[in-house]
């Protein structure tokens, strides 16, 4: 008998007949023996319709007000689960994420989670209860309701999980587990069965939308076992886990996976004064504005002055070409250019870390289908580039072939 925590999302929990299914899921793991806490989501279009309503009234409405209204979205969602279950016969008891005392900071609209009061969750369940929790919200210190932003039901769940020192998080999603890459752009992605958390963090920030970053940093740092698996159709899904023995790793693929982001721009002022602080003084008032930076290149010629390029979400384009023109006139550089039509694609594998020639040979597998590399961006066990928009599906198919990622390892 385990204790598991299992988080599902709003298309999982769409409508009246997706929550009997699920109700019906939950049971059949109840009846495992297993004890069993359930974290859910609003149900799919309820906190964009939530969020229409609120700037009908106010466009650029935020904060307290903004919190008290969204986390209706899951209260809902928990009163019909928990009713779906006692229908079946089984004890279930609903918590919104202030009854659990999930302590947040006071950030609304993207509070972080400060502590968690299992108390009466344990109490619950050592009772047989099935125990329905409100993701994606939480309370202050002064008891105000607070919400965790993106993802915020995903870092609910792991959280818990932590919390309850859970054998497993369960992600119930619309995929059945993560994938070498996404199968809408090669037909021939292979689910993995199992991949690191370091793997995953990467996958995530790299553009895999699988699972939010927050809540795999979360399993992470407190060793949460977490498995997506699929809401629609049954299957072992893929464990995310720190638990790779020495033995797995001599066997195990060098690369694991592809990921790419479509939402990416890049900056670029030429023949800027190579002294010290000029990075800074470009980079400074993208900063201010609130733009993050990506990568960043930097070219030192023979006159003694730099190229300096770097990449930003595609969002912020239009913004930051406009703050780094505006620097390029005050340093005396010779021109800013900026391009919103590059992707970046990356592969992602612990595996890097004791092979050598992944690199070069990343860089032949492009070049063979006449890809320009735009920017190069490494660390352990990532390698990332930048290439033309136009490239993106043909250099992904040409990586994941070339690595061979449709062939299973374990056959």
């Amino acid at each position: 008998m385990a204790l598991l925590v299992q988080k599902y999302g709003g298309t999982s929990v769409g409508s009246i007949e997706r929550i009997e299914a699920v109700a019906d899921k939950v049971i059949s793991y109840k009846q495992q023996g297993h004890d069993m806490v359930i974290v859910v989501s609003a149900m799919s279009g309820e906190t964009n319709r939530l969020t229409t309503l609120a700037h009908e009234i106010d466009p650029s409405v935020r904060g307290r007000e903004l919190d008290v209204l969204l986390t209706t979205g899951e209260q809902v969602t928990i009163a019909l689960l928990s009713m779906a279950l006692q229908k079946r016969g089984y004890a279930a008891k609903s918590y919104t994420g202030g009854q659990v005392k999930i302590l947040t900071d006071n950030a609304h609209n993207k509070a972080r989670i400060v502590s968690i009061d299992a108390m009466n969750i344990d109490r619950d369940l050592k009772q047989g209860k099935i125990i329905v929790v409100a993701g994606f919200q939480g309370v202050d210190e002064n008891g105000n309701i607070t919400t965790l932003g993106r993802g915020g039901s995903d870092t609910t769940g792991v959280a818990l999980a932590a919390a309850l020192n859970a054998d497993e998080c369960q992600i119930f999603t619309d995929v059945d587990g993560v994938y070498t890459t996404d199968p809408r752009v090669v037909a021939e992605a292979r689910k993995l069965d199992r991949i690191t958390f370091e793997e995953m963090l990467e996958m995530a920030s790299l553009g895999s939308k699988v699972l939010q970053i927050r809540a795999v940093e979360f399993a992470g740092k407190y060793d949460v076992p977490l498995r997506v698996l699929s809401s629609f159709e049954e299957g072992e899904g893929t464990l995310i886990t720190s638990d790779i023995n020495e033995d797995d790793t001599v066997e195990q693929a060098v690369i694991s996976g592809i990921a790419f982001n479509r939402d990416e721009a890049q900056l670029t002022i030429n023949g800027v004064p190579d002294t010290p602080g000029v990075a800074y003084q470009i980079l400074g008032p993208v900063s201010d504005a609130n733009i993050e930076v990506d990568m960043i290149l930097q070219n030192v010629g023979a006159d003694g002055t730099t190229d300096f390029t770097f990449t930003v979400n595609r969002n912020d384009y239009d913004t930051a070409l406009e703050i780094v023109q505006k620097k390029a006139s005050s340093l005396g550089a010779r021109e800013a250019s900026g391009n919103n039509k590059i992707v970046k694609l990356s592969i992602v594998g612990v595996g890097m870390r004791s092979h050598a020639g992944i690199a070069s040979k990343m860089f032949e597998i492009l070049s063979k289908e006449g890809i320009n590399i735009l920017m190069i961006s490494t660390s352990e066990i990532k390698i990332s580039v930048v290439v033309e928009e136009k490239y993106l599906e043909l250099g992904v198919r040409a990586l994941h072939d070339g690595f061979d990622l449709a062939e299973d390892d374990s056959e």
